[in-house]
């Protein structure tokens, strides 16, 4: 009975694996997207960062609240401590002592202390540091988020320009292998040279061997996109998408003509960010000349005996309270305080100069990313009427050498020409893709969940 129970056991639990392990994905690009940004691996951490950031703004805002702490301490005197006292008070002789020993042998005290910070300079700066860093991490968390979504579009993109190699290279094969079969066949009966098979032969060798090399980057590119993803590597994922259609609809003429403020743009508010927290430091520099005021409430409880009869009923316990307030005022630290506080000084001055960098940096690269997007468009267009051009000139060829006017050198000349061109196409429609993520990314124009 034990056997079979263990058997069912064993094939549920199998059942259940190959289940998860033949588990299905289907995706447009944006779904793609969406997808990443929700459970990807960097977006989850990014996230996990606000919440750091949000438990570490109430760490900072405790530290003005009341703090109550509790301490019980338990003392058993081994060998409780002598004292000399002078005999003359017991009635002896003068300039002699008395050895005596007072307390005793046990003791037991609680004691509970509450504590409220009433003023503190630093305090309030690092109330605002606290909401600044919040910002800051707020800020990385969506360039993190735009990061991912240019990964995705790249990653996806990859996988659709593998599949449509392979498409295409088997495509070649097939015509080429034919050309090889029919160019063979003649020569074998003396109306051919050999150099014709052996120029188609050379062709058709390096055709199958990209083919071969295209089929494995499909799997190399799936397996990118699901660790993009955040999916593991061995479940299957589905595109829905057309890489030529993709290409199509990311042709924006209205992206490159948008001005786009680059007070939107996630450098620009990091670079501004740093600016608050070197004025924060600054301050707080500047506030640890002022005084800081507390005030505390003290209440204890001690029990003596001789032995240990804490727990007992007639046990007498001695009760204590305190109140005070506590008042520390800086005087004097030999210039220390000064020289921190110039040195603050001077990383608020380079943080602000790195600003002004920073922003022309970034107008430089919006510049910079409208250019690229430009000609990956122009680019993707040249390339396809090449496609057309290329696959006319190849077509020609095979006509010229069927018919005897063109040489097998001629015809792998074109057909090489027309491989190279499919490759340049399928490249082109990548860069128009990638490129307008870029934009997007500088200019900060795509909305985020």
């Amino acid at each position: 009975m034990k056997i079979k129970l263990t058997c069912l056991l064993f094939f549920v639990s199998f059942t259940f694996f190959a289940q998860e392990e033949q588990k299905e994905y289907s995706f447009s690009l944006e779904e793609a997207i969406e997808y990443a940004i929700d459970s990807s691996y960097n977006a989850i951490n990014a996230r996990r960062d606000i919440e750091a950031a949000i438990k570490r703004k109430w760490e900072t805002t405790a530290d003005g609240l009341p703090q109550i702490d509790a301490n019980i301490d338990y003392q058993n005197n081994l060998k409780r401590p002598v004292q000399l006292l002078p005999a003359e008070i017991t009635g002896g002789p003068p300039g002699t002592f008395i050895p005596v020993q007072f307390g005793t042998k046990q003791n037991l005290s609680a004691t509970a202390t509450a504590t409220q910070l009433l003023f503190d300079g630093s305090y309030l700066v690092a109330l605002r540091a606290s909401k600044t860093f919040l910002d800051y991490t707020n800020t990385t968390t969506q360039k993190t988020l735009l990061e991912v979504r240019k990964s995705v579009i790249d990653a996806y993109g990859n996988v659709l320009l593998a599949q449509e190699l392979v498409t295409i290279l088997e495509s070649n094969q097939t015509t080429l292998q034919k050309n090889y079969d029919e160019t063979k066949e003649i020569f074998e009966n003396g109306l051919q040279e050999e150099e014709a098979v052996e120029q188609l032969q050379i062709t058709l060798l390096q055709i199958t061997n990209q083919l071969n090399n295209a089929k494995r980057l499909v799997g190399i590119t799936q397996e990118m996109l699901n660790l993009t993803l955040g999916i593991p590597l061995t479940h299957k994922i589905t595109l829905t998408e057309d890489l030529d259609n993709l290409a199509e609809e990311n042709i924006s003429l209205t992206l490159m003509n948008t001005e786009g403020s680059i007070e939107e743009n996630l450098d620009y508010k990091l670079a501004q960010n740093l600016i608050e927290q070197r004025e924060h430091e600054y301050n707080l520099e500047r506030t640890k000349a002022l005084p800081r005021l507390t005030t505390f409430l003290n209440y204890g409880t001690t029990a003596n005996s001789e032995k240990f009869t804490f727990l007992n009923d007639n046990q007498q316990w001695f009760q204590s309270s305190i109140w005070g307030v506590s008042l520390n005022i800086p005087i004097f630290s030999s210039l220390k305080r000064s020289a921190k506080t110039a040195q603050a000084r001077i990383a608020l001055d380079q943080a602000e100069t790195q600003f002004d960098q920073a922003k022309e940096q970034i107008r430089l690269q919006i510049d910079r990313a409208k250019n690229d997007y430009q000609f990956a468009i122009e680019n993707y267009q040249t390339a396809k009427q090449n496609l057309r051009l290329a696959e006319r000139i190849e077509n020609k060829n095979q006509i010229k050498f069927t018919e005897g006017l063109a040489t097998s050198f001629e015809l792998r000349q074109a057909q090489t020409q027309l491989y190279q061109t499919q490759q340049e196409f399928l490249e082109s429609m990548l860069e128009v893709l990638n490129k307008k993520a870029a934009l997007e990314t500088i200019l900060n124009t795509v909305p985020l969940n």
